[in-house]
């Protein structure tokens, strides 16, 4: 067996149920049904033995999601860009609306095997394994790792924040500052963002436009549509965080995980992955612009 995701049960732990405990852990299960399932297949040990889902977890105690083959998981035919790939570790610009993973089939990680090429490395991974997610709405830069080595290493850079994520993002609203951090607390844990305006532009429809680069510093849930929504800019087309009535149809949300900056997990050359927003972000704006100018 090959194992995909470990996890070692820190100290101080509440008593919880396994089948609670593992969706929070786990980047590849991130939902309770999803974990419960991969449980009751086998691919779930605690210490090297065969997991139960009714096993109450124990501080110390190593949790483990193993797989015997990729062949196992099913590969969904969906061509997305890759935008760098080496034998250790892949970058791919995931499209707005596509989960990263779950419980479906239409996910990114069942459609990496079409995507991508399997490494020629001894420590090979079984499954494509994606080492951060982005909400779905969200599209843009996901980094994927191909061998344990680099799995092990780019989760304790993002465990001890050395790589960068910027965001890109439309707003709602004329931004005063043209920089400034947020650190609105989010379900009451600290959580820090940092904001630089690119642009402000006039819109017919919100008076104001604003074209950020956002940087999150902690990892929260939301946090970047949280933050800019508490800010009193909620990011354009957001249906969670947005403005009741001011919320755009069919054209998506408008945030984009635009760059990467980060060492390398085994040759530690600094690379620096960006790319181009998609065309609705200048698009949208500039017309925008442009209505308000006619009826002025």
């Amino acid at each position: 067996m090959d194992i995909i995701e470990s996890h070692i049960v820190p100290e101080g732990v509440e008593k919880v149920r396994l089948s609670d405990y593992g969706r929070d852990v786990f980047k590849l299960l991130p939902s309770r049904k999803g974990f419960k399932k991969a449980i009751l297949r086998g691919d779930i040990f605690i210490d090297g033995t065969v997991a139960v889902t009714g096993h109450w977890v124990k501080p110390g105690e190593e949790i483990s999601l193993q797989s015997t083959s990729k062949r196992s998981l099913k590969v969904l035919e969906k061509s997305v860009p890759v935008v760098y790939e080496d034998e250790h570790l892949a970058i791919i610009n995931k499209p707005g609306g596509l989960v990263v993973s779950g419980n479906s089939f239409q996910t990114l990680v069942h459609a990496l095997p079409f995507n991508l090429k399997e490494s020629a490395e001894e420590d090979r991974l079984p499954i494509f394994y994606p080492v951060h997610r982005i909400d779905a709405p969200t599209c843009g830069l996901v980094m994927i790792a191909k061998t344990k080595r680099a799995q092990l290493k780019l989760g304790q850079m993002f465990e001890e924040k050395e790589i960068e994520k910027t965001y890109r993002a439309v707003v709602h609203g004329k931004l005063e500052q043209d920089t400034g951090v947020l650190n609105f607390s989010i379900e009451g844990k600290e959580s820090v963002s940092c904001f630089d305006c690119v642009r402000r532009s006039k819109s017919k429809r919100f008076e104001y436009l604003s074209i950020v680069d956002l940087k999150p510093k902690t990892g929260r849930t939301h946090q970047l549509r949280i933050h800019m929504s508490k800010l009193g800019h909620p990011i354009l087309g957001d249906k969670l965080y947005g403005v009741s009535g001011n919320i755009l149809h069919a054209k998506g949300l408008f945030l984009c995980a635009s760059r990467l900056q980060f060492k390398h997990p085994i040759s530690a050359q600094d690379l620096d992955i960006g790319i181009n927003t998609p065309n609705k972000f200048d698009y949208y704006v500039n017309r925008e612009a442009k209505r308000f100018d006619m009826d002025s």
